[in-house]
């Protein structure tokens, strides 16, 4: 309700003298669309600093549902600039594509007003088709050791942009250098493979064989549909901390799957962590305020890579089903189908059902460590509402041959070999959808929240106890 809302907004009136960040802290998809809609509402900009059109945020508006996946979400909010920074790579028929979703949803919901509203950094990197068809190949040419990417193109972009082969946004108004850096990066990238590449599938995207001299006509549509939104992103951000604006900084992914610090190689390619907000805006150090983590109330992971609280194959799981079908390769017990259908865990960008499992406060305090969260979101604490057994678990160390380690190991070797230690605490029956105050919420979810801040040593500021925008309280 507006008395809630209107304490939230009180609350972080002290953190927007700079540039106000929010972070997932695990394996991304942890609802950080959510707060940064509401957060927004106080704030001029809301910028993008790295990943692409691998991010996945849904935010919910009354009867309307809007999924962003290049554009910052704060687009929601009517009077707040979205500005795309130099660290992002840019599918442009997916920007386009996705700009247009906006203006007239599918759903039926509510347009939103787009035009003058977006700023692309004229330093960010362009995923082209032959990214996309590349990140497949790659993927298949790996087999089972796949690393369970998007296939948006993300990861061979930025090794374009590593090798200095990449092409810039800036390029396209360079028009003959663009040409013919885009003919030869394709033929280069044919002859590389030893096959012809073809188109990828989105919406709007031309079948068959990649053909030049198609995209060239394609690509001078682009640059002229794309040039009202082409900034200097560098002096506009500048200009806009100099000028007093309130900015908030919107991660995408999450610490776990940045690609320094996350489970490598099962990563994403950019960094996901405080340091991409710098280079991925040119900004600096002085312009980041406070840092939120964004921590779901358990964990999911989407694609491969470990994952030690999962819950899927737990034999000993009182809750564990065998499968009918004694052919599945993977199933989860009674809780990860809890967790799965009552949390809606499917992937905005990929239409994946997401791997669920205890939440695990050792990645927590991980990333905390790098981040270093002066506050934390806790969303989701619903879906635990009714949990098979009435107990909750929550990872709080792991043990190598009998040791606790003092951190999240960067060896997938060691990680295998580790035992969890987890805490239980009694779960609750009681519908928490309709809590306003922190008060009012069961003993045990009251207790499930006190630990998570005793644990990782940060405050949780705000609890989601529902999908709606308002369905969060402010603690």
């Amino acid at each position: 309700g507006e008395e809630s809302s209107g304490a939230w907004f009180r609350s972080i009136q002290r953190m927007v003298s700079k540039a106000l960040v929010v972070l997932g802290a695990q394996w991304g998809d942890e609802g950080k669309g959510k707060i940064v809609d509401v957060l927004c509402k106080d704030m001029d900009i809301v910028a993008r600093c790295q990943g692409g059109s691998n991010a996945g945020h849904t935010i919910k508006v009354g009867s309307s549902v809007y999924k962003f996946h290049l554009l910052p979400s704060g687009l929601v909010n009517p009077h707040t600039m979205c500005v795309i920074g130099n660290g992002v790579v840019v599918h442009l028929p997916s920007l386009f594509n996705e700009v247009d979703s906006m203006l007239a949803p599918s759903d039926g919901g509510t347009p939103l007003q787009v035009e003058g509203r977006i700023k692309v950094s004229d330093r960010a990197h362009i995923v082209f088709d032959y990214h996309q068809w590349e990140d497949g190949v790659r993927e298949a040419a790996l087999g089972k050791g796949a690393i369970g990417t998007t296939k948006r193109g993300i990861g061979p972009s930025l090794s374009s942009k590593a090798n200095r082969t990449g092409l810039r946004v800036g390029d396209l108004y360079n028009w003959d250098y663009f040409e013919a850096k885009m003919r030869s990066n394709l033929a280069s990238k044919e002859k590389r493979f030893g096959q012809k590449f073809c188109y990828p599938t989105y919406k709007g995207a031309p079948t068959g064989e990649i053909d030049l001299d198609q995209e060239v006509k394609r690509y001078k549509e682009f640059a002229e549909r794309l040039k009202p939104f082409v900034v200097d992103s560098v002096s506009y951000m500048h200009e806009s901390f100099s000028s007093g604006k309130k900015v908030l900084i919107e991660g995408a992914n999450a610490a776990m799957l940045d690609i320094d610090y996350g489970t490598y190689p099962f990563v994403t390619s950019s960094s996901c962590t405080i340091g991409g907000c710098l280079t991925g805006l040119g900004i600096n150090h002085m312009d980041i305020g406070d840092v939120v983590g964004v921590v779901k109330a358990y964990t999911t992971r989407v694609g491969e890579g470990p994952f030690l609280t999962e819950c899927v194959n737990v034999e000993s799981s009182p809750f564990y089903d065998k499968p009918a079908d004694g052919s599945k390769a993977e199933y989860h017990d009674k809780l990860g189908q809890h967790l799965e259908k009552v949390g809606h865990e499917i992937g905005t960008s990929t239409g994946r059902t997401r791997r669920c499992g205890w939440l695990d406060l050792v990645v927590v305090k991980y990333t905390a460590r790098i981040n270093g969260y002066t506050s934390l979101n806790l969303t989701k604490l619903d879906v635990l509402t009714n949990i098979p057994g009435g107990v909750l678990k929550v990872a709080v160390a792991y043990k190598h041959q009998g040791k606790l380690l003092c951190s999240f190991p960067s060896s997938l070797a060691q990680l295998a070999e580790c035992e969890v230690v987890y805490e239980e605490l009694p779960a609750w029956t009681e519908d928490i959808s309709g809590c306003k105050t922190f008060d009012s919420l069961p003993k045990s979810a009251q207790d499930y929240v006190n630990m998570i801040e005793k644990v990782t040593a940060t405050k949780v500021s705000w609890i989601g106890v529902g999908p709606d925008r308002d369905a969060t309280i402010c603690k």
